[in-house]
């Protein structure tokens, strides 16, 4: 990694850490920006870099760093009831970044599919481990967790994959970054 996709990647973090820390409450999820950043995050920095945003995003978190939305850290948050929306970001951009290698495919169009999949791998990491911890069924875990953040969250999908070809624009990726 050279030092300005480590500087890029850093910066994101903090972004990522920043999104999150803006929280209203509303049941065991939060509404957040962090998915507006998630999404700006595979386009502007490219599926590898931004794996590795999401991952360090985690880990400071799982440390303790205030990173998590409510301005809250700790492993506590990784395996609690919501704590699967939280790692399910980071498999869910590991897909993303795969989706974004699909040449056949336009850039649009591929970078749509990849924020989708993303967010769709959290709604599902997320439940699971929500219905388990909190012995609830498919239905109540959906509506509490992912029914009342579909709408909002498609809007700050549109947003993030907007922001993030803008980043990308001003500050093209490095060659082996993409």
């Amino acid at each position: 990694m050279s030092p300005r996709q480590t500087a890029r990647c850093g910066l994101c973090v903090a972004l990522l850490a920043v999104g999150s820390s803006i929280s209203v409450p509303l049941g065991p999820v939060p509404f957040t920006l962090q998915t507006l950043v998630l999404a700006m995050l595979p386009v502007a920095l490219g599926g590898r870099d931004a794996t590795v945003t999401v991952a360090v995003w985690i880990v400071a978190g799982a440390v303790g760093l205030p990173v998590f939305s409510g301005l809250s850290g700790g492993i506590g948050h990784i395996l609690g009831p919501t704590g699967g929306y939280i790692w399910g970001f980071l498999v869910g951009m590991v897909l993303a970044a795969a989706v974004l290698r699909l040449g056949a495919l336009p850039r649009p169009l591929r970078e749509a599919f990849a924020v989708t999949a993303m967010l769709l791998v959290s709604y599902a990491l997320g439940t699971l481990q929500l219905m388990a911890l909190m012995g609830v069924d498919l239905a109540a875990a959906l509506g509490m967790a992912v029914v009342p953040f579909v709408i909002p969250d498609v809007f700050k999908l549109a947003a993030g994959v907007a922001a993030g070809r803008a980043v990308r624009r001003a500050l093209p990726l490095d060659v082996q970054a993409a």
